[in-house]
């Protein structure tokens, strides 16, 4: 039992965003946004602080590619893997309700991006970029709706333009203006996942507590 704990305690250390890129390098930090944006057992993935951290070690020359291809890159994986998410969803349909619920596949993720398209309609692929599970979930419920493709792929590049643009460039120019930042990565990455996980959790409640409200 305590060689498995360990087992589980490597995966989660070696899926930190920092070494994700320090050891696994562009190719594997590609594969992660790929397997977060569109495939539901990447919702655990570390997404936005995994981009904040590329542009950053991009900055200080600990991913010794050029910012652009960096950039280019991390775009093309975050639209490649919602489409390929929207696909899933499309073809394997309301048939995903009937499934059990799974430590990697759990029902009330999907309801939690149904909520956000209630609130926002199509916003919900731009705005769900910046939020864990959401991000995951939103193509592959765009999908089990029918959603037009056309219109899909429109919000599909707008949401990754604006997640990974800004992220990326955000973690880039302060590694360019502050390179000391980098000793500082576990404070930046904590104050990412609280911002971003509140407006999930707030959503989560809600569907939980409408789940459970009496019918009239």
């Amino acid at each position: 039992m305590q060689e498995f704990w360990e087992v589980i305690q490597h995966f989660f250390t070696f899926f930190q965003p920092e070494n994700i890129i320090r050891y696994g390098g562009l190719i594997f930090l590609l594969s992660v946004v790929f397997i977060e944006n569109g495939l539901f057992f990447g919702f655990f993935l570390p997404g936005d602080s995994l981009m904040f951290t590329a542009g950053l070690l991009t900055a200080t020359g600990v991913l010794e590619h050029p910012f652009a291809l960096v950039l280019s890159g991390i775009f093309g994986s975050a639209v490649l893997g919602s489409t390929f998410g929207y696909y899933f969803g499309n073809k394997a349909g309301r048939n995903l309700y009937k499934r059990k619920d799974t430590f990697f596949f759990r029902k009330n993720h999907i309801a939690i991006a149904e909520q956000y398209y209630q609130h926002y309609g199509i916003r919900t692929l731009i705005i769900g970029r910046f939020l864990p599970v959401v991000r995951t979930f939103a193509p592959i419920v765009a999908g089990i709706v029918k959603m037009p493709f056309g219109t899909f792929m429109l919000a599909n590049i707008a949401g990754a333009a604006a997640w990974v643009g800004s992220l990326v460039s955000l973690g880039y120019f302060l590694g360019k203006i502050w390179p000391d930042a980098e000793h500082y990565l576990g404070y930046i990455i904590l104050g990412l996942i609280i911002l971003t996980a509140i407006p999930v959790v707030r959503t989560y409640l809600k569907a939980r507590a409408g789940k459970n409200a009496p019918s009239k």
